[in-house]
């Protein structure tokens, strides 16, 4: 399933390793795309929305919105 969260927080390289990270200790092969810009995190992967969510907080960013079912897009960093 694809997942589309709005990420506060992210600003560098730094945050995109650590968002990517957080969500691959969860799912090893998940797709991630962040999109430092526009705060956007594109996830592709089987885990629960909720799982995926407390990964980013978990990771010190705060998730402010959640998509579900959302086509992939975006810049992969």
């Amino acid at each position: 399933m694809t997942i589309e969260f709005k990420v506060n927080g992210m600003s560098c390289q730094h945050c995109v390793a650590a968002v990517t990270n957080a969500i691959r200790e969860h799912d090893a092969a998940a797709q991630v795309q962040v999109d430092l810009a526009s705060g956007r995190v594109v996830v592709d992967s089987a885990q629960p929305v909720d799982t995926l969510k407390a990964a980013i907080d978990d990771a010190g960013y705060t998730v402010t919105a959640v998509a579900s079912g959302t086509a992939t897009g975006g810049t992969a960093r």
